[in-house]
């Protein structure tokens, strides 16, 4: 398998200029399933897989859940942030440092996936209470150097959910787990 199928199984995400409510609807689904889709595919592994990376000098599966956790933690403050300021600049971080640190690496992977059962739920909760008004507000990212509609952000992470969940399971199909 070639190595950017590898990293990108689903494509890429292509941001659009606008989304239709049903677009947005469609995408707090995906968001909302991801902790129950993650626990039902990871729930009898041990170590051995979850310390697999999911592509040659790519994260383990663990830190990938971790990652996931950390990511989503950050998108929902975001959310709250740009729902509650005028076009707030967000703080970034650095992904692959926080992949490299001892609970990325080392921590229990169910405490990230209740982390993020949690998180979803509340998350969802405060998704699809938005309307075309709330997803017209903007967040600045100052790493990509342009504003950014929630509309587009729920968008980029219904992908970046599906994205790392079939980082998991097609690394489970792979190797017939």
């Amino acid at each position: 398998m070639e190595l950017e199928s590898l990293r990108y199984p689903i494509g890429r995400f292509e941001s659009q200029p606008h989304y239709t409510l049903e677009e947005v609807k469609s995408s707090i689904q995906i968001i909302s399933a991801l902790p129950s889709k993650f626990i039902n595919l990871l729930g009898g592994w041990g170590d051995d897989r979850l310390d697999t990376p999911y592509r040659p000098d790519g994260w383990t599966v663990r830190q990938l859940i971790h990652h996931v956790a950390d990511s989503h933690l950050n998108a929902y403050q975001r959310f709250r942030l740009a729902l509650t300021e005028d076009n707030p600049t967000i703080k970034p971080y650095e992904e692959a440092r926080w992949a490299e640190l001892a609970d990325a690496k080392m921590a229990q992977v169910e405490l990230s996936l209740q982390l993020m059962k949690y998180l979803h739920l509340r998350w969802t909760l405060l998704l699809n209470s938005l309307g075309e008004a709330e997803l017209a507000r903007t967040y600045f990212h100052p790493a990509n150097e342009r504003t950014i509609r929630l509309d587009e952000v729920v968008a980029h992470y219904a992908w970046h959910s599906e994205h790392h969940y079939q980082h998991a399971y097609q690394l489970a199909e792979r190797n017939h787990w």
